[in-house]
This record gives C-alpha cells, structure tokens and sequence, in this order.
C-alpha cells in the first residue's frame, strides 16, 4: 500500500479486561506491519454475549453505540485480535433489519473489520515477524474463527514462519474446546469435560506450547492446565510472534 493504512483497533473485552499484553501486542505487530493504529476508548462490548443470552434490546442499544464509534474516526479498517468478535462485528446488519440506515452503516463497517492474522496475512501481506520460540505446539482452530468467519489458514502461514517452532497435529483438533461463551456456564460439566478431553489429546503429542487466536478458548483450555499442573504453556498467537525480539 502506498500510504500507512489507518487500523482502529477493537482490543475485545478479554483482552481489554483479562488479557492486557495480547491488545499490546496486537498493537505493536499492526505497527509493524506499517499501520497507522487508533484506539478510541469510547468502544466496548461488541455484544455477543448479549445476543446469546437473548437480551436483544440490550444487544441492539451496544451494537449501535460500536459502529458509531467504530466508524468515528474514519479508519480504512478495524482489526480486533479474536475471530469470535469480528465474526459479530460482521453480522451486526442482521440486527438492524427494519432499520435501513443503521443497516447500512452496519454493512460499511463489516466490509472494513478483520480478525488480526486475517488481516496481517490477507490484506497486508506479511507472514514472517521475526520471531524465535524452539519447541513442539499444538494450534488450536477456535470454532467461531475458522468454521463460521473462515480464518483457518492466516495463523498458520504466521506461525510457520516462528523459528525453532515445530507445529503438530492432535488427535480431534478441529473439535471445540467446549467454551463457547455462555455454553461454558449453562453446561459446566459438559464444557469442562471438552476442555478435558481437548488437552489430555495435546499431551499426547508432547507438545510444549498450545497456541490460540481467541483468548476466550485458551482462557478455558489454560484453566484444565493449570488446576491439573499439566506441562504445557498456553500462547495468543499475538505473544508468539512477539518471542525472541
């Protein structure tokens, strides 16, 4: 691109509340990637937990108030470091079917809003951060990211470029971790059981690292790992390509 494309930055709520380093570090890798980034602190949920609990009301008022905002600065596009939100960015126009004007601006910001390896890899072109990490990792494809917004093989061609790192496969990868937001708490037993199930199938390919792009997944994944004192240290893939620099 001839000019630095101006990014507004969506950090999410996991990150802005839980997870403050992987926002950081999605920052300096937009940076690096030669982007102009804008944060506007008026952002905030971008409502899916609200759309699934079924508090549509709620959901519309959120979803209104983050387009504007959103859209306020007149970014060329908005980047968020988790499929599972930009995937709802993206379906915001379902919730404004009877209101043509917010539809539209509904419309114009999901043609402009990227999940961050999406972004990095598809738009401006760049797999290789130069980063350093020696040891065997497992990715895990978050069910939202690669099923239903389509972003399966950006973190990959990222990770493939991490040197010393050897990715291998676990048996039922593609299977969800059993977080899925608001599933983890009506069904506790029944998610914990998956998140079970997903990492003992990590351990058994000796793999030292499991990496993720939703903080939502590997903070559920991380919590079996930890309660259990399994040998395993849990990445955003925004902190992998930020190792050894």
């Amino acid at each position: 691109m001839p000019t630095a494309p101006r990014v507004a930055f969506f950090a999410t709520c996991l990150a802005d509340f839980v997870f403050p380093d992987i926002a950081g570090n999605a920052v300096l890798l937009l940076e690096q990637a030669g982007c102009q980034v804008i944060f506007n602190p008026r952002q905030t949920c971008c409502g899916q937990p609200l759309i699934n609990a079924g508090f549509h009301a709620e959901a519309f008022r959120t979803a209104a108030l983050q387009i504007d905002v959103l859209l306020e600065d007149e970014a060329d596009f908005v980047v968020c470091p988790s499929g599972s939100c930009a995937l709802q960015i993206r379906k915001y126009a379902d919730l404004f079917s009877d209101k043509p004007a917010l539809a539209a601006k509904a419309r114009h910001l999901a043609a402009k809003t990227f999940e961050l390896t999406d972004f990095l890899v598809n738009v401006m072109g760049l797999t290789d951060f130069g980063a350093r990490l020696a040891g065997k990792a497992v990715y895990h494809p978050s069910c939202h990211m690669t099923r239903m917004l389509g972003v399966k093989d950006p973190p990959l061609a990222l990770l493939d470029k991490v040197e010393g790192l050897q990715l291998v496969r676990c048996k039922g990868q593609e299977r969800c971790c059993g977080f899925g937001g608001l599933f983890a708490v009506k069904l506790g037993a029944l998610s914990g059981a998956m998140a079970r199930e997903k990492v003992e199938n990590i351990l058994e390919t000796g793999a030292r690292f499991l990496i993720g792009a939703d903080a939502g997944c590997l903070m559920h994944l991380e919590g079996v790992i930890r309660r259990e004192k399994y040998p395993l240290t849990v990445y955003h893939i925004t902190q992998v390509l930020m190792q050894g620099r």
